[in-house]
């Protein structure tokens, strides 16, 4: 099956020809109550994420609900696996991010083909903490840019598609601190555009539950191949668990998966990921074997991994990847 057709839904979004689903959400009727608690909203979403219609009292919409919920979790934060617990708006958890600041916008053409030009938008802030990170100036600063009022991003993104951009491509660092705030911008958003969720995922279910239904097109980093090597170089616990799990709850869903090949790690990470990819979500998967490793920013404290992959490295990568049947290999 082609990219176009496993891609399908993101294909008709971009071309117009499908509505997007943060504009579907924001049409979709929902009777909620601000002062119920947050269990009682969480079974109002899933209610209507099953496809269940709302009966009576149906003054608000899907979207205000998933914003509702959000705001919610601001004030005790259980957006990633750190699960801090802290107000956000007086205190800062693992990720440092408060109000989520925009280190940059534009047009990127260096995306996936599919996805050029692609509209990107990265915020400052990461729940990892990966010591080779080639954004380490705003993933490890999340005061990096500025605050943006969300009706003046808002404009911004239909500015950009008015331009030409395929998509809106929420990224960073990772966005997923800034899901409260995504959220009340796609709201104030009038234009029929795809939302990319460009991210780690090394998010919580509560984080993937707010961005169902939402995203229409999850743009993935699989990183490691076991929780070891991401606590070593990632400074984070259960990796592969959550990663993974995340990966099955949208695997019904448009996804390119991207797979940076790490100098030295093709048998503990590699093989293991792309093996599992192959098993768990199946060969149609869209998947982009990168090499475009580079040894910044603390990766000389790691002799395994403070030097280029070599090119013998991402040929036996892509090999491997045709071994087990991958049909869409960007």
């Amino acid at each position: 099956m082609s990219v176009r057709r496993v891609l399908g839904h993101y294909f008709a979004v971009r071309d117009n020809l499908k509505e997007a689903r943060f504009l579907v959400a924001a049409r979709t009727p929902a009777s909620f109550n601000p002062d119920s608690g947050l269990e009682e909203l969480w079974l109002e979403h899933e209610r209507i994420a099953r496809g269940r219609r709302c009966d009576d009292n149906c003054t608000r919409s899907f979207l205000d609900l998933k914003i509702e919920i959000a705001r919610r979790i601001f004030s005790k934060c259980s957006l990633c696996p750190w699960m801090c617990g802290v107000d956000r708006s007086v205190g800062r958890g693992h990720c440092g991010v408060g109000d989520p600041h925009v280190a940059s916008e534009f047009l990127h053409h260096g995306e996936e083909e599919p996805l050029v030009p692609s509209h990107t938008i990265f915020f400052a802030g990461c729940t990892m903490d990966c010591v080779f990170c080639q954004n380490w100036d705003i993933s490890w600063d999340p005061s990096a840019g500025r605050y943006i009022p969300e009706d003046e991003l808002a404009s911004v993104i239909e500015e950009r598609r008015r331009d030409g951009s395929a998509n809106v491509n929420f990224v960073g660092g990772d966005p997923t601190p800034a899901i409260p705030y995504i959220l009340r911008v796609l709201s104030r958003v009038s234009v029929n555009v795809p939302v990319v969720w460009n991210s780690n995922m090394y998010m919580s279910g509560d984080a993937l539950g707010l961005i169902l239904v939402v995203a229409d097109l999850y743009l993935t980093d699989f990183k490691f191949g076991n929780s070891d090597c991401a606590e070593r170089l990632a400074g984070v616990r259960d990796y592969f668990e959550v990663v993974s799990g995340n990966h099955l709850m949208v695997s019904s869903e448009d996804m390119i998966i991207r797979h940076l090949v790490l100098p030295g790690h093709l048998e503990c990470c590699t093989k293991p990921i792309l093996s599992w990819i192959a098993e768990n979500l199946g060969e149609e998967t869209v998947i982009n074997i990168m090499a475009q490793y580079r040894p910044l920013y603390r990766a000389a404290e790691h002799p395994d991994i403070y030097r280029y992959p070599s090119m013998a490295e991402i040929r036996e990568a892509r090999r491997w990847a045709l071994k087990l049947g991958f049909e869409n290999i960007l």
